[in-house]
């Protein structure tokens, strides 16, 4: 049916979002699957229990490699046969988190063209391309204020400095200008009713469409 992913830096709010939309798709009788990245099965929770340990030393191509396999296998497992099932799967994150966090926060993508690691979500999600992407952007200082005020204890991403989310920031930024047609921003500082009221209002009109035939796309040149 349809495959919409939830994109943002860590305290952007885009879990709440995620889980906000899946409870009110359920609620007006559709069919969900609520994924997270890196996650949804085994393999892939085990993979993350890996990446997000604080002690654990990981290098970025290694990060970048163990976050696509979590992906590879949550396709494979979840995603592709609930989308045959004719269900809504929202998932939070997808491969532009990879091109962000380990492409330019890591600065994987120096070392990779931008066509070699475009090419690499395609081979790892096998040519699926979410419908709509929400992108919930947020200042970085403003995202570090709300991760500390976090009661929980942070995982070895939410510890890296500002210059780290910083080039993150950026990364999304010119990922939804590259994609504009798929890639939808919302402003993280509105609240959290405002918000989900215009993630609905959207997915509403995105279910309006083509009612019955709308998919995840397969063979797009995006990502």
């Amino acid at each position: 049916m349809l495959l919409l992913t939830f994109e943002g830096i860590d305290g952007s709010g885009k879990s709440t979002q995620a889980r906000l939309l899946d409870k009110y798709l359920r609620e007006n009788g559709h069919e969900t699957l609520l994924v997270r990245e890196p996650g949804g099965t085994e393999l892939s929770e085990r993979i993350r229990s890996i990446l997000l340990e604080p002690d654990v030393n990981v290098r970025p191509m290694a990060e970048l490699l163990l976050f696509s396999a979590a992906r590879t296998q949550l396709v494979a497992e979840r995603v592709r046969p609930a989308l045959d099932d004719g269900k809504i799967v929202i998932c939070d994150r997808f491969y532009d988190s990879t091109t962000a966090y380990q492409g330019a926060g890591r600065g994987v993508s120096q070392q990779l063209s931008g066509e070699w690691l475009q090419s690499f979500h395609r081979r790892v999600t096998d040519g699926l391309v979410p419908d709509c992407t929400y992108l919930v952007e947020l200042a970085p200082d403003t995202a570090r204020v709300r991760r500390d005020e976090d009661e929980a204890d942070g995982d070895r991403m939410e510890a890296e400095d500002q210059d780290f989310y910083h080039r993150v920031a950026a990364a999304y930024d010119a990922l939804a200008d590259e994609h504009s047609d798929r890639i939808q921003r919302l402003d993280g500082h509105r609240s959290i009713e405002a918000l989900h009221a215009t993630i609905r209002a959207d997915v509403e009109a995105l279910l309006g469409e083509d009612s019955g035939t709308a998919h995840a796309r397969t063979g797009s040149s995006d990502p």
